[in-house]
């Protein structure tokens, strides 16, 4: 395994990192100026579109996808330190680089699965960063870990018009507040009873402004609406109908697309959480040698030493099992990485939980302020320990692989 940059790689994280100093971190409070002044905080602020049109124009576009025709043409390995730069922004970094989730993910369904009239109309909207998207796969009403769980119905019309009646509540419907967000990919059951419980799902393109799909409100994470993403919505999907053509893929393979789907999304998120670690750890060292207490520098503090060495270490532990991950994804392909992106699954989010919740500590009050990014950051990190799959879903498949070996 070598994990050295290669030259394409240097050449991007030089003009990335160049436009995170020039333009990102100083959008980040006009981003909020400008949200303050909007009609509808779900609204964009000017200076996010003015984020990606300068973003498209260097180049620093659609990084994420490794399908030349439609992307960069990354590998994994070429895009994880391109992501982690991105995490050290995650309010407007992903978004200025159209590499967003959940439209990076939608927009690899819609890539590998997706018939030419579905990529016309909507793939390739979204890869110009003119549209916003959502999945709408969690359910208040069910253990929504497990997939087999979902209770939305995807039933062919019975008055003999060719088309699908989705009914069913989704929620934590990620970007779904966003009026931009103009087209939902809903996952349901078609085949409620099939004996193959991984047989019974589909999925469907489900239009926002199709009559019967109601947005009804956001849901807060510790607090937080996540204006920046377009929030975390719940959706009543109450007999909207929609042309059989909306069905992605076949009838009963929405479980593997969901699989397809959720292993190069788990990857990015660790990738940009390793950014978010980096970005707590320079705000802690920036604040402890800046503040006093008791006589001296909180820099002299041999807690501190502590704090600041443990997350240097377990950083640079992480990026080494990311970067693994990403090279036997693009060698051997998602399942033969799967023990690996169950392993970063378990082990960054809360890793890096830690370090930001050190950061929090380090700066007191502050910490926890809206005058730092900690607290949103700790938010979005914490919230990945349950996002794509819970922690303990993953360390149960991970257990049952290991202990296979010895049955």
């Amino acid at each position: 395994m070598d994990f050295a940059f290669d030259a394409r790689t240097e050449e991007l994280r030089a003009k990335l990192l160049a436009f995170m100093d020039e333009h990102v971190y100083p959008a980040e409070a006009v981003a909020e100026e400008q949200r303050a002044q909007l009609a509808s905080p779900w609204d964009t602020p000017a200076v996010v579109e003015e984020l990606k049109a300068e973003a498209r124009r260097q180049g620093l576009w659609n990084l994420f996808l490794p399908d030349s025709e439609y992307g960069a043409g990354l590998t994994n390995l070429q895009y994880a330190p391109l992501a982690e730069i991105t995490g050290r922004s995650p309010q407007l970094a992903p978004t200025a680089l159209n590499c967003a989730a959940p439209d990076t993910g939608n927009m690899e369904v819609l890539t590998q699965f997706g018939d030419e009239q579905q990529k016309k109309q909507w793939l390739q909207p979204l890869l110009a960063g003119e549209i916003r998207s959502a999945f709408a796969m969690t359910e208040p009403e069910v253990a929504s870990s497990d997939a087999t769980n979902i209770t939305t119905y995807i039933e062919r019309s019975s008055d003999g018009t060719d088309e699908y009646v989705v009914t069913g509540r989704k929620w934590y419907i990620s970007g779904a507040m966003n009026p931009d967000c103009k087209i939902f990919i809903v996952m349901g059951k078609t085949d409620p009873d099939g004996e193959d419980i991984r047989r019974q799902q589909s999925m469907i393109l489900v239009p926002r402004d199709t009559p019967g799909v109601t947005v009804k409100r956001a849901m807060q994470v510790f607090g937080y609406e996540d204006h920046s993403h377009g929030g975390h919505a719940e959706v009543i999907f109450d007999h909207a109908r929609v042309p059989v053509s909306n069905l992605i893929g076949e009838e009963g393979g929405g479980f593997a697309i969901a699989q397809a789907r959720l292993g190069p999304g788990r990857i990015h998120h660790c990738m940009r959480l390793i950014g978010m670690a980096e970005r707590a750890i320079e705000l802690m060292c920036r604040r402890a040698v800046s503040r006093t207490a008791f006589g001296k520098a909180l820099a002299q503090q041999g807690v501190v030493h502590n704090w600041i060495a443990d997350a240097r270490v377990t950083v640079e532990q992480l990026r080494l099992l990311v970067l693994k991950t990403a090279w036997l994804m693009d060698t051997v392909g998602n399942r033969g990485a799967h023990t690996e992106i169950q392993s970063i699954k378990i082990a960054t989010p809360r890793a890096v939980v830690d370090i930001i919740d050190r950061a929090i500590q380090l700066h007191g009050a502050g910490g926890v302020s809206q005058d730092f990014p900690l607290a949103e950051l700790y938010a979005g990190a914490r919230t990945l320990m349950i996002a794509d799959g819970p922690d303990e879903v993953h360390q149960r498949s991970l257990a049952r692989r290991e202990l296979k070996k010895y049955l």
